[in-house]
């Protein structure tokens, strides 16, 4: 039994020592084994839905035009001796821009000036002799009467020398010169020299659908809406981008155009930074009405599928959900919800690429500031080394 126990006792010390071998040739459990903690679920930014006044509004194409607008042209016959602007700059009411050869006019009005001193002599000359019936008093007549056609022509030669030097009709901005130096201009036409315009500030000039606008009358009329103040418009740029300033409505045809079923609008916009220039295609974004106890959430919330309009909601368990949803129109950038939503709904607006439906989300406020990841303490242990 002794000699059993010795044998035993080497025996079982190598089974134990090849155990402990063969332990650790066992992987370690890894990011994604039985002992990993699950990724954090993604983050999404959501508006909680709920209902109130909403305004209607409506784009609508528009194109820009200059507040005012003035020709210059050459109301006198001459050639051009100078042009007296920059192209493109800014010029003020009175300025003079072009110059025209002024020697015969000078001439003529100097003349002119001679034939009404000539002529007034006459007519105190003739004064006397009147008295004392040494001429008749049609002759002395004929004499005034010559002395009034001088004056007329002095006034006349004094106008066409004034003329030579062609002034800005209005402040505002001038564009390229249509005539050189040396261009003879005013031969049988008030000859176009530029044109001038008045970009401070300026009209956008719009139409709104006939139809729409008896729709909506009709729905005012019933109750269904309130009238909106229209004093106020925005002005959106081709890009989508929203110009700073404010515009106001200038006046709106009372008639329905039979041609295009439409309704002529004008809009009045500040342009102090000249951003907005003539001719420029634009969108007028025009409120229309006000619904009471209305929904409405952002744009890019809203997306479409062969079934129809959606959103993705967090619903139980912190699900993404699509929920089915009716548009009824626009206020400003939101859609207006007809269907869909009763108020309360957390409607996920960014982060939809990581909503896939069933997935869990944490929802995030829209407009929460982002909060900085902390490092790890092993990483602040090598920064403080």
């Amino acid at each position: 039994m002794a000699a059993l126990t010795k044998l035993l006792i080497p025996a079982l010390f190598l089974i134990a020592l090849l155990s402990g071998c063969g332990g650790a040739d066992k992987p370690a459990a890894g990011p994604g084994g039985p002992g990993a903690a699950m990724p954090p679920p993604p983050e999404v930014d959501v508006i909680t839905v709920a209902t109130g006044n909403a305004t209607l509004t409506q784009d609508l194409p528009g194109r820009l035009q200059a507040y005012r607008t003035a020709q210059v042209r050459a109301r006198v016959e001459g050639v051009i001796e100078k042009r007296l602007f920059q192209e493109g700059s800014e010029v003020k009411a009175g300025e003079s821009l072009f110059q025209i050869d002024a020697r015969t006019f000078k001439a003529a009005a100097e003349s002119a000036w001679a034939d009404l001193e000539i002529a007034r002599q006459n007519v105190e000359r003739y004064k006397p002799l009147l008295k004392i019936k040494a001429v008749s008093q049609q002759e002395y007549d004929l004499a005034a009467a010559k002395a009034m056609q001088a004056e007329a022509a002095l006034i006349r030669a004094e106008e066409s020398l004034e003329n030579a030097s062609v002034p800005a009709a209005i402040s505002g901005h001038i564009g390229r010169a249509l005539v050189t130096e040396g261009a003879f201009v005013g031969k049988g036409e008030a000859t176009l020299l530029a044109t001038i315009e008045q970009l401070d500030p300026v009209y956008a000039n719009f139409t709104q659908s006939g139809s729409d606008l008896l729709r909506l009358r009709q729905a005012i009329k019933q109750g269904k809406l309130k009238h909106a103040n229209t004093a106020k418009v925005e002005l959106l740029f081709e890009d989508g981008s929203i110009y700073p300033l404010p515009g106001k409505i200038f006046f709106t045809d009372m008639a329905i155009d039979a041609g295009t079923g439409s309704v002529s609008m004008r809009a009045e916009f500040p342009n102090p930074r000249r951003e907005l220039l003539p001719g420029m295609f634009v969108r007028i974004r025009f409120p229309e009405s006000v619904a009471e106890n209305a929904i409405r959430v952002p744009q890019r919330a809203v997306q479409a599928s062969p079934q129809g309009q959606f959103v993705m909601v967090v619903g139980a368990e912190g699900k993404a959900t699509p929920m089915p949803v009716k548009t009824g129109g626009m206020s400003g950038g939101d859609f207006m919800i007809a269907e869909g939503l009763k108020g309360g709904e957390q409607v996920i607006v960014n982060g939809l690429q990581k909503a896939r439906p069933g997935t869990v989300v944490k929802p995030v406020p829209l407009g929460t500031p982002a909060v900085a990841v902390s490092s790890t303490p092993a990483a602040n242990s090598a920064e403080k080394n």
